[in-house]
């Protein structure tokens, strides 16, 4: 142990020079955290305002990139649109040119040109109104005037001057007929535009004006020829053959209100189209001169082209409202920033925290280190208390039973049992403690035999049987038909549970009932209200005893849903098939009791151990307070949980979940199975039919359950009354062998008053004219009964033999085989498995330092027929065990002084293999070692095994367990 010690030492002496050094080369400096965070704050900000500009030109590259496209499209689509209406002017140009010169004479006069171009001003939508000027020179003036019949004027409508040529109009739209006899070339503008067009050959602008609407406008001209020119002709002959002109006025201004309106979106954006012949002074065509308003900052010019080359324009677009505060840019920019920082705070806080790990982790490793040893000297605590105080109780407990076998006078015995009573309670508590740090530290390691549970709760009803017959309580089991014959688990634990919740049931209940009940998880659902019968002024519950209890789920109708005959459809055959093909089966237990309850401010502290309800609860009713929580902790390594009902004045319902594993070998079944059959036999009662007679249907089911594992046939009624009319049913139309084996009448029903109908029951089982063994036989059924109770029972007819509560398949078996007058099917002499069969004629070594415990191994051994030799060092065990010897077994005490069981054991071991080495092919030597210990803890016992031991008998010595640790060894013998 203390290399053990020096080695935790040295480990944590290299580890905190380890630390010691990386505290003084940590890449954490205390004096540079502050100054790191500030430096990271700085860089996020400058990085922020990078993403910022960054998101921000690009938000801004695409406004200018949408204001481009919206100004280039919609420059176009002017100009488009300008063009089909120029070519629809140059149309009405040839037409003239066509009509009016080629046919002679003309076919177009002002009305004609009146009607046809009102009509087909639809094409034309942007002119206000067209008219046609024909080309007179001045020789030509005086015939052109008469033929007319007016005068030419110039544009103040005075008589035009002398000139050598004029264009006075004498065609008109209606909507311009104000112009007809006007001199186009009277102004200096319209003389230089008519001129330019019939040079050019094309459309000519003049700059803008108001026209008669108030809309800004420019006005139109295309030359009209009177004969084909050639493909390129010179601008003399374009001169010489034109013979008019044809002018329109076009209204600008709506032109582009309409082009706006048609292309209007979600962005509205500012237009403003100029005439820019003279760069110096623009003219504008569309829009206010203002600048005032929309988004200043960013503005597109795009150029459009009217036809006329000499006339230049373009439009500058801007947005109505100044670009959006950039929320994206800002919130990118910010959260950028807030993520950043908080992984910066993140880091600096992990340095600071490994700062302060560094400083505490010398604490801790202090800590861990006193921790190693207080649970060092815990175990080592653990194992001497368990050996000092197993070894002195193993004398007394040894030396009571010893004093047991012998004669005794009755006072004597009593005593001597109250002792044996006493010291048995202490070596209980004592296991319980040990089992609690077990559990604490991790240690306790559950079996996993087959077993049958249903043996397991007869055995604890047996054990509380006398203390709940006194009380006059009633106490039952019930195990559903669903739950597997036989599981597998640990049986001991399951036992421990079962024994520290009846226990505290029948502690703490003076009325009642104690109901244990079993099923399937699957099954345990409660489904209904608790049902109430009035009696009187008693109020009356269908429970065991008629009690109120903690819990309704418990009570008679759930039982009924999971009763065989009672069972509804709510559970289908797929979910049972399901349940039977799996491997594992969980288990729903409740221990419902109707004892005083638990206040409820004490619910809390239930399973705390070592703590009561209240001081007065250990003062009056006594206990330790250390089951439950020890009962907790087995539930929870069986893989279940344990809760509780309760209701203070009422009672409590303990419940717990535990999984088993369903028992797969057939062998095992069987064995288990043949070993229940030799305490009661299924098979003598197999085919019986019985009638229980009891008004309370919980505890007339329970009756059924244990009649039905001994293969009998119940049903069930509710009193005398109902029994008689049974009986005269069978009695009266069937034959006798239909009749009911047997009657089994609780006490409560016998005396509920119906004394006529019972005198009628009793009289129809003795009547005349059959055999007396065939009739049924009448059995009482009672908690207790009294000698008074007991005599007028027979008197009226009753069996001799009364069936004592709670109710056992082996009890109930015993009782009716001696009622009924069955015999037992003869068995088969076989070989007694008794310890004597055993043990008889085997020599046995005992090693033990202890003078009490030598004697009291060697009087338990010699009790069976064994010759003990007994010797008290590890020494002398050797020297008795050189080989050869005639010695069967070995039982060694663990811890001896000068040398203990395992250098001792280990030693003969030695001694046997060198044995075996020489042997020439002869026997080879292994004797049977038996650690005789008190020290239960886990890790001894491997310890046991390890050393070359080959078992353990703990003390103080059980006949069961001293049986199953030497009937591995030795072969049974016939014992008379």
């Amino acid at each position: 142990m203390g290399e053990k010690i020096q080695g935790y030492h040295t480990v944590s002496v290299r580890v905190n020079e380890q630390l010691a050094s990386k505290r003084r080369y940590s890449y954490v400096h205390r004096d540079y955290h502050r100054r790191i965070l500030g430096f990271w704050i700085v860089l996020l900000l400058f990085i922020s305002k990078e993403i910022y500009n960054c998101l921000d030109d690009v938000q801004k590259e695409r406004r200018k990139e949408a204001l481009v496209s919206m100004c280039d499209q919609r420059a176009r689509m002017l100009q488009d649109q300008f063009s089909v209406s120029v070519n629809h002017v140059h149309a009405l140009a040839i037409l003239v040119s066509t009509f009016h010169y080629y046919k002679n004479p003309s076919a177009i006069d002002q009305e004609t040109f009146a009607e046809y171009t009102a009509r087909t001003s639809f094409e034309r939508p942007l002119l206000s109104g067209v008219a046609y000027a024909e080309r007179v020179l001045n020789s030509e003036r005086e015939e052109f005037e008469r033929k007319h019949g007016w005068t030419i004027r110039t544009m103040e409508k005075d008589p035009s001057p002398v000139r050598d040529e004029y264009a006075p109009v004498i065609f008109s739209q209606e909507t311009v007929s104000y112009i007809e006899s006007l001199d186009m070339m009277s102004g200096e503008e319209d003389r230089e535009n008519i001129l330019r067009a019939r040079a050019t050959g094309k459309a000519v602008l003049t700059s803008p004006f108001r026209l008669l609407n108030d809309h800004l406008g420019v006005v139109l001209t295309f030359p009209v020829y009177n004969s084909n020119l050639p493909a390129n002709p010179t601008v003399r002959e374009r001169i010489e053959a034109t013979v008019g002109y044809l002018g329109g006025s076009f209204d600008v201004e709506s032109l582009v209100e309409n082009l706006l309106g048609q292309l209007a979106g979600n962005q509205a954006i500012v237009v403003n189209a100029y005439d820019i012949t003279n760069l110096s002074d623009p003219l504008i065509v569309y829009g206010h001169q203002s600048q005032d308003g929309g988004d200043m900052s960013l503005k597109h010019v795009s150029r459009f082209d009217f036809g006329d080359p000499f006339r230049k324009h373009e439009m500058i677009c801007r947005y109505l409202e100044n670009a959006p505060t950039p929320w994206f840019a800002l919130t990118t920019a910010f959260f950028v920033f807030v993520i950043g920082f908080l992984l910066g705070y993140m880091i600096y806080s992990a340095a600071i925290h490994i700062v302060r790990v560094e400083d505490d982790f010398h604490t801790m490793q202090k800590l861990k280190d006193r921790a190693e040893d207080a649970d060092l000297a815990k175990s080592r605590f653990l194992a001497t208390v368990s050996h000092e105080i197993r070894t002195p109780m193993n004398g007394i407990l040894g030396m009571q039973q010893l004093l047991l076998d012998t004669d005794l006078s009755s006072t004597q015995r009593d005593y001597a049992q109250t002792a044996q009573a006493c010291g048995e309670a202490l070596i209980t508590l004592i296991n319980e403690v040990l089992d609690r740090a077990k559990m604490e530290a991790g240690k306790l390691e559950l079996e996993a035999v087959p077993f049958d549970l249903r043996s397991i709760l007869d055995d604890v009803l047996s054990l509380f049987s006398e203390k709940s017959m006194q009380k006059g309580v009633e106490l039952a089991a019930f195990v559903s038909d669903k739950v597997p014959e036989i599981v597998v688990g640990d049986p001991g634990r399951f036992r421990q549970v079962i024994t520290n919740l009846v226990g505290n049931s029948v502690k703490f209940t003076e009325k009642g009932h104690i109901f244990v009940q079993v099923h399937l998880a699957e099954e345990a659902t409660s489904f209904m209200n608790l049902v109430k019968t009035e009696n009187g002024k008693e109020t009356e519950f269908n429970t065991l005893s008629g009690k109120q209890v903690a819990d309704d789920g418990t009570s008679w109708e759930t039982l009924k849903l999971l009763d065989d005959e009672f069972r509804s459809n709510n559970i289908t055959t797929d979910h049972n098939n399901h349940q039977n093909n799996s491997n594992n089966v969980t288990l729903m237990v409740s221990v419902e009791d109707t004892g005083i309850g638990i206040p409820e401010d004490a619910k809390s502290r239930v399973f705390t151990p070592f703590m009561q309800a209240d001081s007065s609860t250990s003062r009056n009713y006594g206990g330790t307070g250390i089951g439950l929580s020890i009962s907790k902790l087995l539930v929870k390594l069986m893989g279940g949980f344990m809760d509780f009902i309760t209701r203070q004045h009422v009672g409590s319902t303990f419940f717990f979940t535990v999984e088993f594993q369903r028992c797969e070998k057939t062998a095992v079944v069987l064995d288990v199975k043949k070993s229940l059959s030799e305490v009661f036999h299924p098979t003598v009662f197999k085919g019986m039919k019985a009638v229980v007679v009891d008004g309370k249907p919980v505890r007339a089911s329970v009756t059924r359950y244990h009649l039905k594992r001994l293969g009998i046939q119940a049903e069930i009624v509710a009193s005398v009354r109902n029994a008689v009319a049974l009986f005269g049913k069978y009695g009266s139309f069937i034959s006798i062998e239909k009749l009911p084996d047997m009657f089994l009448i609780e006490k409560d029903s016998w005396l509920s008053g119906e004394e006529e109908c019972f005198i009628q029951l009793s009289n129809n089982c003795r009547q005349n004219g059959h055999s007396y063994n065939k009739l049924p036989k009448l059995i009482l059924l009672a908690t207790n009964i009294t000698s008074a109770e007991s005599d007028k029972a027979k008197a009226v007819g009753f069996s001799d033999t009364v069936i004592m509560k709670p109710l056992r398949a082996s009890m109930v078996a015993a009782c009716l085989e001696q009622v009924l007058g069955v015999n037992r099917k003869s068995q088969p002499v076989k070989k007694s498995t008794s310890l004597h069969g055993l043990l008889c004629g085997k020599k046995i070594l005992v090693v033990d330092d202890n003078a009490v415990n030598r004697r009291v191994a060697a009087g338990a051994l010699k009790k069976f027929g064994a010759d003990v030799h007994c010797v008290e060092s590890g020494p002398d065990a050797l020297k008795c065990l050189q080989i050869p010897h005639d010695f069967d077994a070995c039982f060694m005490d663990i811890q001896m002084p000068e040398m203990d069981g395992f250098e001792a054991t280990h030693l003969i071991r030695e001694m046997e293999r060198k044995a075996n080495a020489h042997a020439n092919g002869g026997d080879e030597w292994h004797m049977p070692i038996l650690a005789m210990t008190a020290d239960v803890i886990h890790a001894t016992l491997d310890k046991c095994l390890k050393c070359g031991m080959d078992g353990y008998v703990s003390k103080p010595f059980k006949e069961k367990t001293l049986y199953q640790a030497v009937a591995k060894f030795f072969e049974s013998k016939p014992v008379s």
